[in-house]
């Protein structure tokens, strides 16, 4: 029995760390790091792991945790192990609450994408892969600190060129893992974000992102928790975050981030009606087996409790107490009852009452939603209004006619018959088909409708939302000028009407979508492109974004690894990265080379896999306190650029 043989069976004696025959590689390398006493009386029992993970000083054993770490960690160990994170259910892991844990989920996009048989990349539905992995805390010590941003470029109404200027009122779209960049940007933005809006992978397995090695349900909890948590720092004391998923992980979410963000600043689930009851989706639904989805969900959280968002309106049928016209004369009110004008005009035809009425009804709909700033409804209840007020209004009712009331606010209100004129204005509701009537919304949203397929005049199909569901969330949360951030950004929507409502905003992205790129979205934005909310907004174009990237160092290996075809190359790859400092510390080269041909009879996923996870994940981009470096070759105008972004 070879050593790694033994130590797994004098391990799997201990049910701490063993069950149904599979070993927890992390808690033993956990319990390792700690130096915990139970670990280490079952290592003193046996004169092997003696031998190898004890030396003797004077007459005492010191253990060595650093080498029992990186055997545990050895693929050849316990290849098949649970993690700790596999099929976990709830929100601890180990014995302590996920929010106190301190793993690390890093992923990043397949370049190239994974495309069905016959498809090409802009006429199919894209498959991106992420490459996945959990980082234990004590292989981070880098990782979270500021990268250097590098290749900067502006983009304004005569194109796209090379910058020497930027500023941090720009706005700003930044490529690269968005855990990263998250914390980069936290150096700069902290407390200044007003709204973040993300729209993250679901963890359902048939959305459009798919996982090398698929997100388990606790991984995919860790990899949201790791960049709920800094993104919740980035937020203004007045700010607020939705998140939109499916209900896969909703349940689950939501008790994370009443963990994260305090249960107090939870505000509302919304339920957003995504697809209609017709169509593909409802042909293709497995009838019997689960019923059709046409909602998703929106959490929505407020940085304190204190928080409140500007009301809107939703489309209804319109309210025919609406009916009186004032207008204002001099100084006197003139106030005409347009329901029973408007019927007066249809007495004479010789057609039904119910026809009349009809008529009647859309005429006086018309007219009104057309002079919403004259008319109004009468509200007769002022129970529970003051008593200054209620003598104000009796006063009122016996004179006769429409007076002004000035209340506490300094609020002008008109008084009639003794109740109080509601104006129709604040009902109305604007959009490229015209005005509407609309009603205080609620937390369930039918009215936004699906994506358009040309909107943004991009192709992406897949996971784009609809223009109006971004500019509902920004009029809600926030006003001009204000930061808007969204750290998934995919094809860019909310950077583009954000862009269009005069919001800076910030997007991550580490996708390259080609000529569905947010960027090319931004460019078309700023180009003055009519889809989306253009019309509603009267949008004409103008405005610039700068566009930057963070400074690679592993990620060049993370990225010819993702292109590389074959496991010639991958190997070409591997022997670069052996000569190279940046890998993990505890690969065992030796163990590799003698398994070489194990490992080309892998699959080429699994072969990119391993050479992956060689990498150190903290030397994955250029920390920005390393920019003065000669080995990275930085030139001073990129140096300049980072230092005004910084400082």
């Amino acid at each position: 029995m070879n050593l790694f043989e033994h130590i797994k069976s004098i391990l799997s004696q201990n049910e701490k760390y063993c069950k149904d025959g599979k070993l927890f590689k992390n808690v033993i390398v956990e319990d390792a790091l700690k130096v915990e006493q139970e670990l280490l009386s079952i290592l003193l029992s046996d004169d092997k792991a003696i031998q190898h993970f004890f030396t003797e000083v004077g007459k005492v054993l010191v253990f060595d945790k650093i080498k029992f770490q990186k055997f545990v960690s050895n693929k050849q160990f316990l290849p098949n192990s649970y993690t700790s994170f596999k099929n976990k259910i709830g929100l601890t892991a180990n014995g302590e609450y996920l929010t106190e844990a301190k793993e690390v989920v890093l992923s990043w996009a397949y370049k190239d994408c994974v495309l069905e048989g016959g498809q090409t990349k802009e006429e199919q539905k894209r498959k991106e892969v992420f490459w996945n992995e959990t980082l234990a805390p004590d292989e981070i010590d880098r990782l979270f600190e500021p990268k250097a941003l590098t290749n900067f470029k502006r983009y304004d109404k005569d194109g796209v060129k090379k910058t020497t200027d930027f500023s941090l009122k720009d706005n700003l779209i930044l490529k690269g893992n968005n855990l990263l960049s998250l914390h980069s940007l936290n150096k700069v933005y902290k407390g200044k974000v007003k709204l973040i809006y993300i729209d993250p992978p679901y963890n359902t397995g048939n959305d459009s992102f798919q996982y090398n090695d698929s997100f388990n349900h606790s991984t995919w909890l860790t990899f949201m928790k790791n960049r709920l948590e800094i993104a919740w720092k980035l937020i203004r004391n007045d700010g607020s975050i939705f998140i939109q998923v499916d209900d896969s992980e909703l349940a689950y979410l939501k008790v994370l981030c009443d963990e994260v963000f305090g249960r107090e600043n939870f505000r509302e689930t919304i339920v957003l009606k995504s697809s209609t009851e017709s169509g593909v989706n409802a042909i293709n639904v497995k009838r019997g087996e689960r019923l059709f989805k046409v909602k998703e969900y929106i959490l929505f959280y407020s940085k304190n409790a204190s928080f409140r968002f500007n009301p809107f309106y939703t489309k209804t049928d319109f309210n025919v107490n609406y009916k009186y016209e004032v207008v204002k004369k001099g100084k006197e009110y003139i106030v005409t009852n347009l329901s029973k004008k408007f019927k007066d005009d249809f007495k004479d035809l010789k057609i039904s009452s119910k026809e009349k009425d009809l008529l009647t009804k859309n005429k006086f709909t018309e007219y009104a939603l057309s002079n919403a700033n004259n008319m109004y409804s009468l509200e007769k209840n002022i129970k529970k209004s003051g008593e200054k007020f209620k003598e104000f209004a009796r006063n009122n009712k016996e004179k006769g006619g429409v007076d002004e009331y000035i209340n506490s606010k300094d609020e002008v209100k008109l008084v009639y018959e003794g109740g109080v004129f509601v104006p129709l204005k604040e009902r109305v509701i604007e959009d490229e088909k015209g005005n509407s009537f609309g009603v205080l919304a609620s937390d369930l949203w039918v009215d936004i409708g699906t994506t358009p397929s040309n909107e943004g005049g991009i192709k992406f199909s897949n996971g784009k939302k609809p223009e109006k569901l971004l500019k509902r969330i920004i009029e809600m949360t926030t006003d001009e000028n204000d930061i808007v951030l969204d750290y998934h950004l995919g094809s860019g929507t909310t950077a583009a009407v954000a862009h269009k409502m005069n919001r800076q905003y910030i997007g991550l992205e580490q996708m390259d979508y080609g000529e569905n790129d947010s960027t090319v979205r931004l460019s078309n934005v700023i180009k003055g492109e009519q889809s989306g909310v253009s019309k509603i907004l009267n949008w004409k174009g103008g405005g610039s974004f700068i566009y930057a990237e963070l400074a690679k160092n592993n990620a060049s290996f993370v990225d010819s690894v993702e292109s590389a075809k074959n496991v010639k190359v991958l190997i070409k790859i591997y022997e670069t990265i052996k000569n190279s400092y940046n890998i993990n510390f505890n690969v065992c080269f030796d163990i590799i080379d003698k398994n070489i041909e194990n490992y080309k009879a892998l699959s080429l996923e699994e072969q990119k896999n391993i050479i992956i996870d060689l990498l150190d994940k903290n030397d994955l981009y250029i920390n920005y306190s390393d920019i003065g470096d000669a080995d990275f070759e930085i030139e001073e105008e990129t140096k300049i650029l980072n230092n005004k972004f910084y400082k």
